[in-house]
């Protein structure tokens, strides 16, 4: 049962007393039913039974006394704190026990109330706020996890998500990201783009197994290790390798594995070298036409730890042609009202519909049509990547003939 109060403990709240003392419970349980007619009380005599009770059904709000067989003083309010905070609690005290209700106060009761010194009308009302404080305070306690996971998801975002490094204006890259629609955190989907002194263009797009921050966090670190691989000089299976050591020191299982595509846009503009582990084809797209791409590849990163082998496929650029990089939540979603999914074939028939739009609205397009499709049968599970990257045209100068 839910322990949060119900919309119904405004004026009927379930309450839970804790007081051993027979006479005090029937002078407690007449203000109750002349403050507020319809409250239910529910009394025990000890910790430990209030311990069943609130375990079998947890009330609005728990009246302790300070005096129990099994727990005096403060003790009892510390052992109901730390295995029952969501509740509120308001404290019974004696006549010259008020400093001890005030310093129950401060140990984290909602309020507290002196006995024979209590009118209905009063009792009533502290209860309501002991009630409402509570309230108040558990909001405020996730309006301060909200900002705290904000914060992180930025950080996080920030780092799977970052600006490409490029030398000079002559690469043109467009990317999209948005998460799977069970969860609005990013996933551990990543990518980036960076361009070396002798002018190549490296594109990296992966994806780690599972969904949460720690998979985020590990897909930074891939990130952030390609990107200094590529600086560093290391190319093809060398850098997978080394990747993959990367990923078997910073995840957190045994069963953590990432998938990767790696490419690099040679500066002749036609060749491109592609890098595969585990990961899905690619689009290259020409003047109008769109082709798909399997490059031979590897096992993911991660699965056979040692043993993997990502051969280096070498295919040619149309001119003026472009690549489009993505994780597998793009064509994962369903088609239909059965199970049946999109897939790559599905994926390649979707893209060529906008194979003639320039790279904003062809990606704008083809993730909004994905998301169209799955949006009617369940919508999409796993997040989307991105990334159109192509060589800008170049201009040339006009020649004299063509100014008169």
């Amino acid at each position: 049962m839910d322990a949060h109060p119900t919309e119904d403990a405004a004026t009927h709240p379930t309450l839970l007393l804790i007081e051993d003392d027979a006479g005090d419970a029937l002078l407690v349980e007449e203000l109750v039913a002349d403050s507020a007619p319809g409250t239910t009380v529910t009394r025990v005599p000890t910790l430990r039974a209030a311990c069943v009770a609130l375990a079998a059904e947890p009330p609005d709000c728990i009246l302790l006394d300070l005096h129990l067989p099994d727990a005096d003083g403060l003790a009892a309010l510390a052992r109901l704190r730390e295995h029952h905070d969501d509740i509120p609690i308001v404290v019974l005290t004696g006549i010259a026990e008020e400093r001890m209700g005030l310093a129950a106060v401060a140990a984290g009761a909602q309020d507290y109330l002196v006995k024979g010194r209590v009118e209905p009308r009063l009792f009533n009302r502290a209860v309501q706020y002991a009630i409402q404080r509570k309230q108040a305070e558990r909001a405020a306690a996730a309006l301060r996890a909200s900002r705290a996971q904000a914060r992180e998801n930025a950080r996080l975002e920030r780092g799977l998500l970052p600006s490409p490094l490029l030398r000079s204006n002559d690469v043109e890259v467009v990317t999209r990201y948005r998460p799977g629609s069970s969860s609005t955190v990013l996933g551990g989907d990543f990518y980036d783009v960076v361009q070396t002194v002798d002018g190549t263009v490296h594109v990296l797009i992966g994806d780690v197994s599972g969904h949460g921050p720690d998979e985020a966090a590990l897909g930074v670190g891939l990130r952030i290790a390609w990107r200094t691989l590529v600086l560093a000089g290391l190319t093809g299976q060398d850098r997978m390798g080394m990747l993959e050591q990367i990923l078997l020191a910073e995840r957190s299982g045994d069963r953590i594995f990432a998938t990767v595509t790696s490419v690099s846009m040679h500066p002749d503009r036609h060749t491109v070298s592609v890098v595969r582990a585990g990961h899905p084809g690619l689009l290259v797209r020409g003047d109008g036409t769109l082709r798909w791409v399997e490059a031979p590849g590897g096992p993911a990163l991660g699965l056979t730890p040692g043993r993997g082998l990502w051969p280096v496929h070498r295919f040619d650029l149309p001119t003026d042609g472009a690549l489009v990089l993505f994780t597998d939540g793009l064509f994962e979603g369903h088609r239909g009202p059965g199970r049946e999914r999109l897939g790559e074939s599905g994926l390649f028939e979707l893209a060529s519909r906008g194979s003639a739009l320039d790279a904003h609205d062809f990606t704008d397009t083809l993730v909004r049509d994905v998301d169209a499709l799955a949006g009617t049968h369940g919508g999409l599970t796993d997040d989307i990547a991105l990334v159109h990257v192509r060589w800008a045209p170049h201009t040339v100068e006009p020649t004299a003939d063509a100014t008169r």
